[in-house]
């Protein structure tokens, strides 16, 4: 015997399929045991696969990479948003209550508008061992949250062109690392890495973004600011800061609708 769900797999930050960053979604009445919803990620083997459950004010939001539960994840909010907006006909703002607190999204003219906690960058004196011999005989800029490492490198040029170690990435997690620098057509570029998690690259991360926001509104003076992420399939994001919020807007479209099988 089996137990058919509805999964959907959305491509965030992006108006077209094949770019942006995929997310699987699925839409649940209740959770599923902890053990299965893994199993899903790791069976999608996408960057996350986020679950949603409605509560009395909006949706409970967990996301799963393949190996182990995130604590916060954009692109997924934004790729759930999507689906409850398409597919469950839902056109007012969404209230997801995460781990990281409450994230709201709105639908705008522009896109999807996410409304994520800002994550100012907190000094970091010494870059990790991994990390520093990554960029060994090279001068960079430090600094962190509470889930990555972050290393500002002298311009975008050199952020396209970085090739990642990965084995030597993985012994930060699990911690991840972004790499920025300022950009030639956009306010910033950036790129992340979490092989710890089973993501080499990911291709466009919302948030990364609730520091690198505080980060460049600081160094550049600005609260608007216009975002690339330089990975192979790249994502642009709009970005404000607003006070302890960061807001990203962003486009989605949805790629596939499958009907998972689980055993009962």
């Amino acid at each position: 015997m089996t137990h058919t769900l509805a999964m959907y797999q959305v491509d965030a930050f992006s108006d077209r399929v094949f770019a942006g960053n995929p997310a699987a979604v699925l839409i649940l009445d209740d959770w599923l045991p902890e053990d299965v919803m893994q199993a899903i990620a790791s069976e999608n083997n996408l960057a996350e696969t986020a679950f949603a459950c409605p509560n009395v004010t909006g949706w409970d939001l967990r996301w799963f990479t393949p190996v182990h539960e995130a604590d916060f994840c954009g692109h997924a909010t934004l790729a759930t948003a999507h689906i409850l907006a398409t597919e469950w006909g839902i056109d007012r703002e969404l209230v997801f209550q995460t781990r990281v607190g409450e994230l709201r999204v709105s639908m705008t003219e522009e896109g999807y508008r996410l409304d994520l906690p800002s994550l100012p960058p907190e000094p970091l004196h010494e870059l990790p061992s991994p990390v520093a011999e990554c960029f060994a005989g090279r001068q960079v800029t430090g600094f962190r949250n509470f889930e990555n490492i972050f290393v500002e490198l002298p311009d975008e040029r050199a952020v396209r062109a970085f090739v990642p170690d990965l084995p030597r990435i993985a012994g930060i997690h699990p911690l991840g690392l972004v790499i920025t620098a300022r950009g030639d057509a956009h306010d910033f570029v950036s790129r992340y890495f979490v092989p710890g998690a089973g993501i080499p690259e990911d291709p466009v991360t919302g948030s990364t973004h609730a520091t690198l926001v505080p980060y460049w509104a600081g160094k550049l003076g600005k609260r608007h600011l216009s975002a690339f992420q330089a990975s192979a399939r790249g994502g642009y994001l709009a970005c404000e800061l607003a006070g302890d919020r960061v807001l990203i807007t962003g486009r989605a479209v949805t790629f596939m609708k499958a009907e998972i099988r689980l055993p009962l």
